[in-house]
C-alpha cells in the first residue's frame, strides 16, 4: 500500500489486528528486513497489528529534497504515525538506523509508546566515534563460499559473522533485496552531512519507564554494543542482552535466541498490569 506523507509516497504493509506495532528497518534496507525477522514471532500470536513501512528514499518509498537529515526523516515518520496509527498507543521495534529513529520517537512521542525493542541499534551516529570491534568471521562454510560470485563472496565476508546456507539465503532475501533499491545520492548525502539529530538521544529529561529490550551483537562491527551502555540509565525497565556469535545481522545469525528474547519482551508487555496508587501492600505480613 501507499500513502502520502508530506507529499512523499510511503510504501507500507499492515498485517493482523490489535495493538499497533511499528517496525522500523535500518539505513539502505526496506521493510523486508523487519518482516523477515518479526513475522515468525507474531504469526503465532493474535492481537497485534504489525505495521511495516519503507523509510523515505528506501525500498519502494519516494523521496523529496527537503528530506535532507535524520531530523527530517524523523518528522516524516511522526507524520506517518499520525496518519496510520493516529492517537493509539503502540509498540516500537527498530533495527540499526531504525533504532536511532526509534530513540528519536521516544523523545518526541514518549507518552504514546508502550514498549520498545532495539535490534543492533545505532546509538552513535558519527562513524568515527563509534566503539566497535574489528570484523571477524567465526564460522565459514567453504562449500557455500565456493558457489558464490566475487561480489557475493565479498558481501558475505564483510557482513556476516556466521556463514551458512540458511543465513545467506535469509540475508539475500531480507537485507540485500532492499539495499538494491535505495536512493544512493540522497542517502549518502544525509549520512555524510546530517546523519546526527539536532538533539541528543543520550540526555533524556525523563526516563522511559516502559518495557524495553536491547539486543546487541558481541561481534557487531557496524554499530557495536558498547555505545548502548551510554544510554542504558535512561531505560530503568530495560533488558540488556549481548549475544555471542552475532554481528550486525544478529536477527539472522542468532535466529533461535532472537525469537526467544522477542517473545520474552512481548510476555513482559502482556503481563503489565497497572497498580492503583491507593493499594498498599504490607510486605511484613
Amino acid at each position: 500500500m501507499k500513502c502520502k506523507i508530506k507529499n512523499i509516497d510511503i510504501n507500507y504493509e499492515i498485517i493482523g489486528e490489535g495493538i499497533p506495532v511499528l517496525m522500523i528497518h535500518g539505513y539502505y534496507a526496506d521493510l523486508r528486513l523487519m518482516k523477515g525477522c518479526m513475522e515468525p514471532i507474531f504469526e503465532k500470536k493474535s492481537g497485534y497489528k504489525r505495521i511495516y513501512f519503507d523509510l523515505p528514499g528506501m525500498g519502494s518509498s519516494g523521496f523529496l529534497n527537503f528530506v535532507d537529515s535524520s531530523d527530517a526523516i524523523l518528522d516524516v515518520v511522526i507524520e506517518f504515525i499520525k496518519n496510520i496509527i493516529k492517537d493509539e498507543n503502540f509498540l516500537l521495534v527498530g533495527e540499526s538506523y531504525g533504532g536511532y529513529i526509534s530513540l528519536g520517537l521516544v523523545h518526541k512521542l514518549r507518552k504514546n509508546i508502550d514498549g520498545m525493542l532495539l535490534i543492533c541499534p545505532c546509538i552513535e551516529p558519527i562513524l568515527e566515534k563509534r566503539k566497535v570491534p574489528s570484523h571477524i568471521v567465526l564460522k565459514r562454510n567453504f562449500k557455500l563460499l565456493a558457489k558464490l560470485s566475487p561480489s557475493e563472496f565479498k558481501n558475505i565476508e564483510c557482513n556476516m559473522v556466521v556463514q551458512d546456507e540458511h543465513m545467506w539465503t535469509r540475508y539475500k532475501k531480507e537485507v540485500l533485496s532492499g539495499v538494491e533499491l535505495y536512493n544512493r545520492e540522497a542517502l549518502q548525502s544525509i549520512k555524510e552531512k546530517s546523519y546526527q539529530y539536532s538533539f541528543s538521544i543520550k540526555n533524556m529529561e525523563d526516563k522511559f519507564e516502559k518495557p524495553t529490550m536491547f539486543l546487541l551483537g558481541r561481534q557487531d562491527s557496524v554499530v557495536g554494543y558498547k555505545d548502548s551502555f551510554s544510554i542504558l540509565d535512561n531505560f530503568p525497565r530495560a533488558t540488556f542482552t549481548i549475544l555471542d556469535r552475532a554481528g550486525h545481522n544478529l536477527q539472522i545469525e542468532q535466529e533461535k535466541l532472537f525469537n526467544t528474547l522477542c517473545n520474552q519482551w512481548l510476555s513482559i508487555i502482556e503481563n503489565e498490569k497497572p497498580v492503583s496508587s491507593n493499594v498498599i501492600y504490607d510486605l511484613a505480613k
